[in-house]
């Protein structure tokens, strides 16, 4: 599925622009961090609730390399999707 793309120029609600793209990336930050923090809370309950990990076991999760290695890679394309704004 293609992302839609907005249309004409993007409106501006404070005084400078520059304040209106900070504006723009805490927002979409705002979003991201609610909807995944709902899902993970969902998740940690559920697997809890049916015994399949405890909550132990998720603190002290430690990630191997290539773990390590896929959450950068989606951090570094996260990080650019939240600052297009400013390209």
């Amino acid at each position: 599925m293609i992302p839609k793309q907005a249309k004409g120029k993007r409106p501006v609600y404070l005084d400078n622009t520059d304040n209106d793209k900070l504006l723009a990336i805490i927002m979409a930050l705002a979003g991201e961090v609610s909807v995944l923090r709902e899902r993970v809370d969902t998740i940690e309950k559920l697997v809890i609730a049916k015994g399949i990990i405890s909550s132990e076991d998720i603190e002290n999760y430690q990630p191997d390399a290539q773990v390590n290695e896929e959450r950068e890679q989606w951090r570094a394309e996260y990080i650019a999707r939240i600052l297009r704004v400013l390209g």
